[in-house]
Order: structure tokens, then C-alpha cells, then sequence
């Protein structure tokens, strides 16, 4: 793998103002991504993921922190440069059905993306773009001209994946690309942008919480809890030896297809509810549901460490417990 960053976040931070206080849905996220991987980004519902990728992707206005695609700081760039920027940055949503206009045809959804940049000027020349697009994602000619409301929801995600890639895009972040689908489509959605990142060598950050897909899909994970960043590691190293107790109780609860092995393993469950992001007091987030908690945990944010090579985690007492 290239080991240059194609992305680096330094400090991410985005804030919502509610009811008087600050809602710090992504509070200090840092981490890079290379050319040609998969990140995964995984947590519980609520814990920022999806706010982080719109973050970076400017969709939402960042309150701190700092972005850099290729070495160009994505936060300060103009409209006009951020143009230029939106043809190798682009984002596959998480709903196929609110993300489609009703509206457009197949073809003028895909195209939608050219059209904004004034890529192709003949008409044959764009029908013919869409078409390589709509093969690339496994669909015909015959779907060109349909409307979004007759096709399923796989469909429609391969519908948006072909409108992702439209520009050739260097980076895509997949926002929960599978959690309205089937499970029997969910691969097959999987194995399509795994297919295309290697033909295109494109590089994604893979936001989901189906850890299992996370898994199959991603070359380094990280685990995030409400708007940090707990443990990033490389996907096997991360499933195989978690330092961080939140990571830990996640991966307890990925069922294992042998009814042998499932019986005898532990489920780590976790006391309490997921506490309020508004103004989240000192120490670690994940203080008031960790059974390994000690004083210092309460009273000090952990800082993001590198526990060991490529294998980071924000914990007092990561290899203590």
C-alpha cells in the first residue's frame, strides 16, 4: 500500500448549537487514509460517524479542525477551488430512496454530476458516459430511462454508486451505503465497490455499524464513541486482539456462524444508556459504562496514543486490562 495519505484529518470537530448547550456530535476525530484502502468507520448509532463524513466532505460547515485532500486544505478553499475539489471528493447516502430525485430519470441522475461541471457537450457523448456507468454498477440500457420509484433499493444504491462515480473520483465516503437494504443485497452492494476500488483504485472510508461487512470490506478500522475516536488499528489486528474495552464489547456481540463456538463465548454487555453528547463533561467518554474504569479515567480526557505500531487508542489503561 502507498503509505502517502490521500486524506489526513488533524482534530475534526463539529458542534450543534440545542437548547442552550453545544452538542459535540465529532469532538477532536484525527486519522489518515491512503491511497487505494478501505477505512471503515463503525459505532453505535449516534456516535457521529455520518456527521464526520459530511464534515469532511464540507456538506457541513466544520467547527474546528482541519482537512487535507492530497496536501489542499479542504476548510479554506473557495467555492471555485471546492468545485475542482467535488469531482475526486464525493459520497455515496445512506438512503436510496430520499437520495434520488423522484423526479429525474436513471439517466439524467447520472448525468446530473456532468452536467454541473460542463463535461460533455454533445448528447451522444453523455448518453454514451452514462451507459459504461450504468454497466460498471451491473445495470442496462433498459434502465436508462426509468424513474427511481421502479427499481429496488439495491437497485437505487447502484443507481447512486454510478452518480459517485461519474467524475472519477479519487476518494468516495459510503455513508451506512447498506443499512436500508436487504441482507441478501448488502453484499451484493459490498462486492460491487470492492470490485470497483479495484479496478479504478479508488480509496473509501466505509461508514457503517455492521461490523461483520466492516470486516470483509475494510483494510483499517476505526472505532468511534460518542464524537472520538476509541481504537483504529488494521482490520485484523483490530478483530483479533481489541485494547480498548468499548471495542471489545462491540465485537462480543458479532454473532459466529458455528453453533459450537457461539455457546461457549462471553458476551461483554454494557451497563447504563449512552450518555448525552451536550456538553460532555471531563475524562473519558466511555467512563460511566466501562467495568475498568478508575479515578483518573473520570477526571482526564484520555489523548489519542499510538499503543503500538499503526494500532492507536484513546485509553488510560489500553494493555493494563
Amino acid at each position: 500500500m502507498n503509505r502517502e495519505p490521500v486524506l489526513q484529518v488533524k482534530d475534526l470537530k463539529k458542534y450543534f448549537n440545542v437548547g442552550g448547550g453545544k452538542l459535540k456530535a465529532v469532538d477532536g476525530l484525527t486519522f489518515d487514509i491512503y491511497k487505494g484502502e478501505t477505512l471503515g468507520l463503525v459505532g453505535e448509532s449516534g456516535c457521529g460517524k455520518s456527521t464526520a463524513g459530511r464534515t469532511i466532505l464540507r456538506l457541513y460547515k466544520p467547527t474546528g479542525g482541519q482537512v487535507l485532500f492530497e496536501g489542499q486544505d479542504v476548510f479554506s478553499a473557495s467555492e471555485r477551488q471546492m468545485k475542482d475539489l467535488r469531482k475526486n471528493m464525493q459520497m455515496i447516502f445512506q438512503d436510496p430512496y430520499a437520495s434520488l430525485d423522484p423526479r429525474m430519470t436513471v439517466t439524467d441522475i447520472v448525468a446530473e454530476p456532468f452536467d454541473i461541471h460542463g463535461l460533455y457537450k454533445k448528447e451522444e457523448e453523455r448518453t454514451r458516459k452514462v451507459m459504461e456507468l450504468l454497466e460498471l454498477v451491473g445495470l442496462g440500457e433498459e434502465h436508462a430511462l426509468r424513474f427511481p420509484h421502479e427499481f429496488s433499493g439495491g437497485q437505487r444504491q447502484r443507481i447512486g454508486v454510478a452518480r459517485a462515480m461519474a467524475l472519477d473520483p479519487e476518494f468516495i465516503v459510503c455513508d451506512e451505503p447498506i443499512s436500508a437494504l436487504d441482507v441478501s443485497i448488502q453484499a451484493q452492494v459490498v462486492n460491487l465497490l470492492k470490485e470497483i476500488q479495484q479496478e479504478k483504485g479508488i480509496t473509501l472510508l466505509f461508514i457503517a455499524h455492521d461490523l461483520s461487512m466492516v470486516r470483509y470490506i475494510s483494510d483499517r478500522v476505526c472505532v468511534m464513541y460518542l464524537g472520538q475516536m476509541m481504537e483504529l488499528a488494521p482490520s485484523e489486528l483490530l478483530y483479533s486482539n481489541p485494547v480498548h474495552p468499548y471495542t471489545r464489547a462491540l465485537l462480543s456481540a458479532i454473532p459466529i456462524p458455528d453453533p459450537e463456538i457461539q455457546k461457549d463465548r462471553k458476551r461483554i454487555e454494557l451497563k447504563g444508556d449512552v450518555p448525552s453528547p451536550i456538553d460532555p463533561k471531563e475524562g473519558c467518554r466511555f467512563v460511566d459504562r466501562c467495568a475498568y474504569a478508575i479515578d483518573i479515567c473520570r477526571q482526564v480526557t484520555p489523548e489519542q496514543r499510538e499503543f503500538e505500531p499503526q494500532h492507536f487508542v484513546r485509553c488510560h489503561r489500553a494493555g493494563e486490562v
